[in-house]
């Protein structure tokens, strides 16, 4: 008989997420997969047009090489999914446009070297090259990390507890655009996280016959009534008299996006032209390519996590990172004008809908380019108003924070060195990004400005991250406070994964991250 003290025991903790439906080797019937496939396909959007608003006209493009950039966006990220899922970590995860590369790309578009340019094509293609120069550069410092297994050494160290500030943070750092977007145009952006919260948290308990259905497509069905909720209030003439800015938020720009884009149209190599190569610009754009990588790896960990697989082996992190960096390299190949990452929004989609199958992400992948190279259907998917995009972001971000969290479980909190690090990590992560950010809004540039403008973007890349920042110091304090104290190390959770420091130290790392098609005898993990 149990006693009365057992009802006040802790939750056992577990290796494996419980309560995901699908799990990464468990695809749900092809019905299902393909819908769930089209979901993510929606959720990766948002950003890839976020991204193309703030660079292509600041390059001087007009309404088709908007078009043009964001079909090449879609299409790379469909090309770069498959890759990582196929030959990298295999986990789950889409490889998408990143914010993190923005600033470095920024730095190139208001260079002086182009002050003398006055027209806006010619602009236009003189920084894409030069950003296409920039981002060939820096994928070599991944490829290198990955290749080499550089970075399988560096997460060989990483502890639970070093990793929660980096895996919350990851989510958490992209607070700006969250809200702050929504509340852009609050006639939809606010009724569009309150339906979502509705339909995904309270609806399968209210209307239980329905269950499954409010459970996994609770993202698209929000997407679909705020949608026509928004086109209803700008044909009724609700933005009519408000200034632009509101217009462009509510969905103002929806008909010159679809008008600009072409019917068809493939994507291919140097679309604008040879690249442009300086220095200076890539080793800037190298270290954007470095805070993605570190952002990245909380996000995987995060998938890892909400796909309810095992630990991911430092050789496969390894891999995965080297195949990033060969996605990096096709931005600057097609011309995306912005590097790739792992997409922290699909990561929380797969703990929205609790399938962290990876059929349904290859699927997602194959939608992406089908309509990328179908201009016209697929700008009118990428013309749900940023507000709506937002709104999910809300819900998303939470997950992957929420997955950082729940690495907690295998850490001793308890004891005082643990409060220490987390707590140092956290605050020090999000006041240092602050501050950099707000430096730069008021100053326009960055804290560090020197005449070195390729030294400024580099440190103002990396300490602008919020992620970046946490994870090297929890990283950093873990790795030497109490250093040799076996107690210390147990306190960061260290034993809970020294099986899986190894490929073959846990059997299930080969169940999942196996490459396919017989190919790990050609490239064996270690």
């Amino acid at each position: 008989m149990a006693s009365k003290q057992d009802d006040f025991q802790p939750f056992p903790a577990k290796e494996q997420l419980p309560g995901v439906d699908y799990c990464i080797n468990s695809p749900p019937r092809w019905a299902e997969a393909i819908l769930l496939g089209f979901q993510h396909y929606v959720a990766s959007l948002g950003s890839m047009v976020f991204i193309a608003n703030i660079l292509v006209h600041r390059m001087g493009g007009g309404r088709e090489e908007k078009g043009k950039v964001i079909q090449t966006m879609v299409f790379v990220t469909g090309i770069n999914t498959l890759l990582q899922i196929n030959f990298g970590t295999r986990l789950p995860a889409v490889i998408s446009s990143s914010r993190t590369f923005i600033l470095p790309t920024l730095s190139i578009i208001y260079s002086q070297r182009y002050n003398d340019v006055f027209s806006p094509q010619e602009r236009f293609n003189q920084t894409m090259r030069a950003t296409q120069g920039a981002l060939i550069i820096a994928s070599s410092l991944q490829i290198a990390f990955g290749f080499l297994g550089v970075w399988g050494i560096v997460v060989r160290f990483l502890s639970p507890l070093a990793a929660v500030p980096l895996v919350t943070l990851a989510g958490l750092g992209l607070f700006c655009s969250g809200f702050p977007v929504a509340a852009n145009c609050v006639e939809i952006g606010l009724p569009a996280i309150v339906l979502l919260v509705f339909l995904s948290q309270y609806a399968p308990n209210v209307i239980k016959s329905k269950r499954i259905i409010f459970e996994r497509f609770s993202m698209a069905i929000t997407v679909g009534i705020i949608w026509v909720y928004a086109f209803i209030l700008t044909a009724a003439g609700a933005y009519k008299n408000r200034k632009p800015a509101t217009q462009f938020s509510c969905g103002g720009h929806s008909a010159e996006l679809i008008s600009a884009s072409p019917w068809i149209r493939i994507p291919y190599p140097l679309q604008w032209g040879r690249p442009i190569f300086n220095a200076g610009e890539g080793f800037a754009m190298m270290a954007a390519s470095l805070v993605a990588l570190v952002e990245s790896t909380g996000a995987l960990i995060a998938a890892q996590r909400l796909a309810s697989s095992t630990p991911v082996p430092p050789s496969v992190f390894s891999r995965g990172v080297g195949w990033q960096g060969i996605g990096v390299l096709l931005d600057g190949l097609f011309g995306t004008g912005n590097g790739s990452a792992t997409s922290v929004e699909n990561v929380g989609l797969l703990g929205l809908t609790r399938v962290g199958s990876r059929r349904v992400v290859e699927i997602s992948a194959g939608f992406m380019i089908f309509f990328s190279i179908l201009g016209k259907f697929g700008a009118i998917l990428a013309s749900i108003p940023l507000p709506i995009f937002a709104a999910l972001y809300c819900v998303q971000f939470a997950y992957v924070a929420s997955a950082g969290l729940g690495l907690l479980q295998f850490c001793n909190l308890n004891s005082f060195r643990s409060k220490f690090i987390l707590g140092f990590s956290f605050f020090l992560g999000l006041s240092v990004a602050q501050y950099f950010k707000e430096f730069f809004l008021i100053a326009g540039h960055g804290p560090v400005h020197s005449s070195s403008r390729a030294f400024n973007d580099t440190l103002n890349a990396v300490f602008s991250s919020a992620a970046m920042v946490a994870a090297t110091a929890a990283f950093f304090l873990d790795c030497t406070l109490s250093r040799g104290d076996a107690d210390a190390m147990k306190d960061s959770g260290r034993h809970w994964w020294r099986s899986f420091r190894t490929f073959s130290g846990d059997p299930r790392s080969e169940e999942f991250y196996s490459l396919p098609y017989n190919l790990s005898k050609y490239f064996p993990s270690y």
